[in-house]
């Protein structure tokens, strides 16, 4: 069915005609694909061929396909450019051949020259070493020709007393007791130390009696004191508290001798002990008269002459601040110098001598006849016509208001309470004390108050009558603090006193006022002046002055510092040598053992100086007691002569008398580990630099991570207890040297200047030499001090972020230094530069030393800093006036003077050219 449906469709004839063209179009298809390979496979093969056989002809003329001559083939336009790049890189290879040939022929010439040089390296080390044997030989040789030369000196064998020894012969009066017939020099040998045994005065009956006050104050004191041991058996002294007594007792003079005799090592006499009577109120009972004290020395206010041992006993000042410093902000300031009343005097006569005194016969009388037994009454006679005179305004008063105070007899009594003297005293330009009308009575409780009292607010003492023995006199030259008049010059005393210039009574009121503080303020002075005075009589050298001891923080160093450009760039400049050999320490202090032999005079009356009291630094210039100690032509040890020279001799060497002398930079920072370490790196190259000491002064310790730089030189960071201004002035013990750099961790100074600034210290080896300079003004509508830090031609301080000082300041700053100046640092956090320069100045009275231009030295990038606050300086104007009240007067000086190096330019601003510059 389906069949015959195609058929009748045609599908058959249909069918085969499509077959038949599909079967065409293949074999189309095949012919054009044959087709396309015969040509696309033999043609080319034909062709090549074909051009081969060409080729091979021997005619030129018939090649058609084959290479052209160069100059056929270089007529082609677009071959050209291809000729000339090959020809420009032809002529490339061959000149850098020959540059390749020429730079073997250099390399072999210098490898024979690294040859030479080696060898001639090894032959510069044989020779090095042949001359180090030949040195260390020489050296030997030196060392045996000097032992063989001088005598093997080392310290005496101590040799310790017995402990029953049996005493020294008695003399023949008690009485004449001095220290060659009655103390035992055996207990005090020089290297002993001075070792002190003190006595607790609870241990035996009169101790119960003691003024609570006294006993306190005295042993707290004894306890903090530096000589004290309580190893009696190598002790060179006892001491033992016995007074002042408590009212209403009345300790009997037996009893007192039987208890004193009793103590366990008095030995039968006594010898080498100190018998101590302090009085606190001006009747202090005379406990020792008529108790027989043997060979001990007796401390007290009151002597009576058949009683007082001249050269052996000591006269002391009263106890009036027993267990309290002195308030300085109530004593009054020591200028100006003239005050409302030329002199004043309060006080009431109980007893005369005399009653035939009481005569009316004329001074003239007096004089022409018989000396009388007193003279008070001529005395009153004479000082109320001056007051009537009414030439100056003088205050004298000879009856009390109220009750007077207890008194000896003979003895002017004083009138009102304390308070009361001293306002009328700040009102006093002179003090008048009138020493007792007996003779007999050679100090008195009375007169040593008044003496402190007048000291005290600035009053000048003046004494009427020579036979005083005022304290500490055969120690201290009184006649540069107090005027003492015989009492027959009573009719002179006006005229005196008018005719002293302000200069001179500046001078001495500034005296006094440091008389009082050394010896006379507190319970610690006095029972330290007694041990001084003593000491330096047996002539035994002060105990080493305690240093700082420095707690060391652990650092990781090995960083190479880089070299900044700015700071080690001086061109042709030779700065000197930089340290390769192990830091140089500046010699030890070599006097201890001579000092008080050869200088005993001098040691106690010189110039106002507060360290004879304490003992002597590893670095003492001079005397310890002198004010002027640094700026004397003596005061340091000359190492050898000098290296001076000229040009780059000069430069390469300190020269002077001190030639070999490095300095230590101490370095105060808190948290800013960045600019620390650039400061750092700074330092690297320095010359002349011993150490650095980093005083940390965060409780946070540094990073533990921080690498510090390594600048050839030891690097100790140093850990503190709290966080203050005034540990850059400790004097740690870690620094061996003389000469400080005090510099901030900000401060960026050149190496040219820092050492032009160790150069001009060692010229002025007193003076705080620096960079920064600042001074002080007077504020005239406010009444009061300024601090001011404009550029000016004139200055009174340099500021210690980058100053030179010595090191014997550390110790006076945190050592002697009034207590209450320190504590204003901390309370402000600020103010340690000024108070080092007010200190500095009090003591040498002379300004410091500014060199360079410099105004400022803070580096650039750095953090602000503190001094960019208003209330810096509203704090450092409050800081100046405390200080000045502490002082008592303005110690800061003011100068012109500018050192600047003839060795380098120095860059002045346009607008300040007017100022002077020394050179």
């Amino acid at each position: 069915m389906t069949g015959y449906t195609m058929l009748r469709n045609g599908g058959v004839g249909n069918g085969g005609q499509t077959c038949m063209l599909r079967w065409s179009n293949r074999i189309r298809l095949t012919w054009l694909s044959f087709t396309l390979f015969i040509i696309l496979v033999f043609f080319p093969l034909i062709a090549h061929y074909y051009l081969t056989t060409l080729d091979e002809a021997d005619e030129a003329g018939k090649r058609i396909f084959g290479p052209r001559a160069g100059n056929e083939l270089c007529e082609v336009k677009h071959v050209l450019d291809l000729c000339r790049i090959r020809e420009s890189v032809s002529e490339e290879l061959l000149q850098l051949e020959a540059k390749r040939q020429e730079l073997n022929s250099e390399i072999a010439k210098l490898n024979l020259k690294i040859e030479a040089c080696k060898k001639s390296i090894e032959n510069a080390k044989q020779d090095l070493l042949q001359l180090k044997n030949v040195i260390s030989q020489t050296e030997h040789s030196y060392k045996e020709l000097m032992a063989q030369n001088q005598p093997k000196l080392s310290l005496p064998i101590r040799l310790l007393p017995e402990k029953d020894d049996a005493g020294l012969p008695p003399p023949k009066v008690i009485r004449g007791c001095r220290l060659h017939n009655c103390f035992d020099y055996s207990r005090c040998p020089l290297t002993s130390g001075f070792p002190v045994y003190v006595y607790d005065s609870d241990q035996f009956a009169f101790g119960s009696y003691l003024d609570p006050l006294v006993k306190q104050a005295f042993q707290a004191t004894a306890r903090a004191n530096v000589y004290v041991t309580e190893n009696a058996d190598i002790a060179c002294l006892y001491v033992i508290l016995v007074g002042e007594i408590q009212e209403p007792v009345v300790l009997r003079p037996a009893e007192l001798e039987k208890q004193l005799y009793s103590l366990p090592h008095w030995r039968t006499d006594g010898h080498n002990h100190v018998i101590i009577n302090l009085s606190r109120k001006s009747d202090t009972q005379n406990l020792l008269y008529n108790v027989s004290t043997g060979r001990a020395m007796v401390a007290q206010s009151t002597f009576y002459a058949a009683q007082y041992r001249p050269g052996f006993d000591l006269v002391v000042s009263p106890l009036v601040h027993a267990m309290s410093e002195p308030n300085f902000m109530e004593i009054p300031p020591q200028v100006p110098v003239k005050r409302k009343y030329l002199f004043t005097f309060q006080g009431e006569k109980i007893e005369s001598l005399r009653s035939s005194l009481q005569e009316a016969r004329s001074f003239e009388e007096e004089m022409e006849g018989d000396p009388p037994a007193d003279y008070d009454d001529r005395i009153i006679a004479t000082l109320k016509a001056v007051q009537d005179s009414k030439l100056d305004q003088v205050l004298v008063e000879f009856t009390c208001k109220n009750q007077p105070k207890p008194s000896l007899p003979t003895e002017w009594a004083l009138c009102g309470e304390r308070e009361d003297r001293l306002e009328l005293l700040k009102l006093s330009t002179f003090a008048l004390i009138i020493t007792p009308g007996d003779s007999r009575l050679v100090i008195s409780s009375g007169c040593a108050t008044r003496l402190f009292e007048a000291l005290e607010v600035g009053a000048v003492p003046v004494v009427l009558g020579e036979q005083v023995q005022l304290p500490y006199q055969d120690m201290l030259q009184w006649n540069e603090a107090a005027l003492v008049v015989p009492k027959p010059r009573v009719t002179e005393v006006h005229f005196l006193l008018r005719s002293l210039s302000d200069s001179d009574l500046l001078a001495m009121r500034r005296q006094g006022r440091f008389l009082w503080e050394t010896y006379f303020s507190t319970a610690d002075s006095i029972f330290n002046t007694v041990l001084a005075m003593i000491r330096t009589r047996i002539q035994i050298p002060a105990a080493p002055i305690r240093e700082e001891a420095a707690a060391e923080i652990p650092h990781r160093s090995g960083k190479a510092a880089g070299t900044d450009p700015n700071m080690a760039d001086n061109g042709d400049l030779d700065l000197g040598p930089v340290e390769t050999e192990p830091p140089y320490a500046s010699p030890k202090y070599l006097r201890n053992f001579t000092l008080t032999v050869t200088d005993f005079y001098r040691s106690w009356n010189s110039a106002p100086g507060p360290f004879h009291l304490f003992p002597h630094t590893p670095f003492d210039p001079v005397l310890p007691s002198e004010a002027k100690f640094l700026g004397s032509g003596t005061g340091f040890r000359p190492i050898g002569g000098g290296a001076g020279g000229s040009g780059k001799e000069f430069q390469a060497a300190l020269g002077g008398n001190v030639p070999r002398e490095q300095f230590t930079v101490v370095m105060l920072t808190y948290e800013r580990e960045e600019v620390l370490m650039n400061s750092l790196e700074r330092l690297n190259g320095l010359p002349y630099l011993n150490k650095v000491v980093v005083v940390w002064n965060s409780p946070k310790l540094p990073s533990e991570d921080l690498l510090w730089p390594d600048i050839g030189v030891p690097i100790m960071v140093v850990r503190t207890e709290k966080n203050s201004l005034n540990n850059r002035f400790l004097p740690w013990n870690e620094i061996e040297t003389e000469a400080i750099l005090s510099i901030d961790d900000d401060a960026h100074l050149r190496h040219d200047e820092i050492m032009f600034g160790f150069r001009v210290w060692r010229e002025a080896r007193d003076r705080i030499v620096g960079f920064p300079g600042r001074y002080h003004a007077w504020d005239l509508p406010h009444q009061s001090w300024l601090y001011n830090s404009n550029y000016s031609c004139e200055l009174s301080m340099v500021l210690t972020g980058a100053a030179f000082f010595h090191k014997y300041y550390a110790y006076l700053y945190s050592y002697v230094m009034p207590q209450a100046i320190r504590d204003m640092v901390d309370e402000y956090i600020n103010c340690e530069d000024i108070a080092m320069n007010f200190l500095v100045s009090h003591i040498t009275r002379k300004p410091p030393i500014k060199v360079t231009s410099r105004w400022t030295f803070r580096c650039p990038g750095c953090p602000q800093a503190l001094s960019h606050d208003d209330s810096h300086f509203h704090e450092r104007h409050k800081c100046i006036n405390f200080f000045v009240k502490v002082y008592g007067y303005m110690p800061l000086l003011y100068t012109q003077f500018r050192v600047d190096s003839v060795l380098f330019k120095t860059r002045l601003p346009h607008d300040k050219t007017k100022c002077f510059k020394f050179i």
